[in-house]
């Protein structure tokens, strides 16, 4: 036995447990948010309850069960609930999702099991996706087709609606397009023509001239502008033609326009392939569209592309800092106490707190650099910033700061494996030190290099707090990337998967409905994090192979 322990066995055994324990601890907490989130997307059944409560009330309720508990009953006598016959020591209690917000006025409501006459899943009962309000639930009964009453009948009732529901959708995009596009190509070059009157103005050179052709300029984006919003409008009363007629919970007929209703599904009616092939539409609708109703509905396409955009421009700007000031440190900047604080000042930045880059990306990016280009080269903009206000290049800089010292202790750690004695003959074949360098060093490096980009993607990709300070928002109206000139906007705000998680976990106005979607994102954070990391190692890989026989 103490031969076994002066072995080190045990320590070996002890350590692979520890990273064993901790692997199936990581697993299993990917598993649990991507069980959680993924299952949000799954069709689930539609009952429709019969209920009688204990002063005698019945009413009729429509909606998914969300969630259920066992409640004490005491609990529940304590809160002032009266029951008929005693249920026994607990009661089950249900969570519904009710929708039909604007006559209901919450989308969720708790049942008690002891309230239940009868629960049924009739097929002909259907799910409303909405743009507005969240979803309804009812029975469809008849479409109002121009102004026309038209009933559904049973054998034609899902194709019928989904002709005119596809009908409104497709009207309502070429709405939306024509208004991103078209339309806010237009007021964008209005807007930089006022700017270049005021510069004008500012430069004392607002001649006749330059006014007439500005007015003519500006007459002519006004009459195409004033075609564009016919059309606009046009399309919009074509979307909303049609009607839906749907019998709600009430026993009640309520007319939805087709121009806010997105989809429905008769989710008692599917099959299991058609429930699967209806969760793939639900979480290709998540990446692809644009969020709704405070972010607690649609998708996060814009989160998503901030995020990237972000982290890309990010690592653009990171790595060729890193590498310069870790290629000084390590090749040109001799021993001493100069080298050896700036060294320990390096990595110090590594332990500071994230919001403190943040504070002083706010301060010193934001006010004081953007500050300073407004003034010098978009004075007519004043005293509305450009660069003075957060956007995603004050974000991008100020988390390259804050993962500097990974990417120059990794390339530092890299280029110190590398054998003096390659250095040594390269110098003596008659090349000089920089030719040294970007030849034979760097390369050679690059593996290292490509490292410290990998932990400082992973480490950027999910900060949150400074980014709140310098660039991300609730929700932006446009991307930093659109087809406006100069194409790529660097100083415009973005969203964030990071913050969407936090605004939609923490500032919800509804915590039901919100809860679901921060697992979604969440593993959808985690998933873009984890597609970047294998993109950076395969990379990495593919340099190290590149220049392996440099090692020998």
């Amino acid at each position: 036995m103490g031969k076994w322990v002066k072995s080190g066995s045990p320590w070996i055994w002890m350590t692979g447990g520890a990273v064993s324990i901790s692997l199936i601890a990581v697993l299993g907490l990917l598993l649990l948010i991507a069980w959680r989130g993924l299952s949000y997307f799954w069709p689930a059944t539609v009952y429709q309850w019969e209920l009688e409560d204990n002063t005698g009330v019945r009413s009729t309720l429509i909606g998914e069960v969300y969630d259920r508990e066992e409640v004490p009953t005491e609990r529940l006598i304590a809160a002032g609930h009266v029951f008929k016959e005693h249920p026994g020591e607990f009661v089950t209690r249900y969570l519904v999702k009710t929708g039909n917000r604007e006559f209901v006025g919450l989308d969720f409501r708790w049942i008690l099991s002891t309230d239940i006459l009868s629960r049924s899943m009739p097929s002909d009962v259907a799910m409303i996706e909405r743009a507005k309000n969240g979803n309804f639930y009812g029975y469809p009964i008849a479409v109002i087709e121009n102004g026309k009453r038209l009933d559904l009948v049973n054998d034609a009732i899902e194709s019928s609606l989904m002709e005119h529901i596809e009908r409104a959708v497709a009207l309502s995009d070429k709405a939306v397009d024509l208004q991103k596009q078209d339309i806010g190509s237009i007021n964008y070059a209005i807007e930089k023509l006022r700017l270049q009157e005021r510069r004008y103005e500012l430069e004392g050179e607002l001649t006749d001239s330059n006014k007439a052709e500005l007015e003519a300029k500006r007459a002519q984006l006004q009459k195409d502008y004033l075609v564009l919003e016919k059309a606009l409008f046009a399309l919009r009363d074509e979307a909303a033609r049609d009607s839906v007629i749907v019998r709600d919970m009430r026993g009640e007929e309520v007319e939805l326009k087709l121009d806010t209703v997105l989809d429905v599904t008769y989710v008692n009616h599917l099959s299991f392939i058609g429930k699967i092939g209806k969760w793939f539409v639900g979480i290709g609708r998540f990446v692809s569209d644009d969020p709704r109703e405070a972010n607690t509905e649609g998708g996060v396409f814009p989160a998503i592309f901030g995020t990237v955009f972000m982290v890309l421009l990010m690592a653009v700007i990171v790595t060729p800092f890193g590498v310069v000031a870790a290629v000084y440190l390590h090749e040109y900047a001799k021993k001493g106490p100069i080298t050896k604080m700036i060294r320990i000042a390096v990595i110090n930045l590594a332990g500071v707190p994230s919001i403190v880059y943040g504070v002083f990306g706010l301060g010193f990016f934001v006010y004081m650099m953007g500050g300073s280009i407004d003034q010098l080269f978009y004075p007519e903009a004043l005293p509305s910033p450009t660069f003075g206000s957060p956007g995603v290049i004050w974000s991008a800089l100020t988390l390259a700061i804050l993962t500097l010292p990974v990417v120059i202790v990794s390339t530092e750690e890299g280029l110190s494996r590398i054998p003096s004695a390659v250095r040594q003959g390269s110098l003596a074949l008659g090349a000089t030190k920089a030719e040294t360098l970007w030849r034979i060093v760097i390369p050679m490096a690059s593996p290292a290099i490509m490292t410290g980009l990998i932990l400082a993607v992973a480490r950027a990709a999910g900060e949150v707090a400074p980014l709140m300070l310098v660039g991300v928002v609730k929700l932006a109206p446009t991307l930093p990337l659109d087809f406006n000139f100069p194409f790529v906007h660097l100083e415009r705000k973005f969203m964030h998967l990071g913050f969407h998680i936090y605004d939609v976990g923490f500032q919800s106005p509804n915590v039901e409905a919100a809860r679901p979607l921060v697992y979604a994102t969440s593993f959808l954070l985690v998933s873009v994090i984890v597609a970047l990391n294998l993109t950076a190692i395969g990379v990495r890989n593919h340099l190290r192979e590149k220049y392996r026989s440099l090692e020998h």
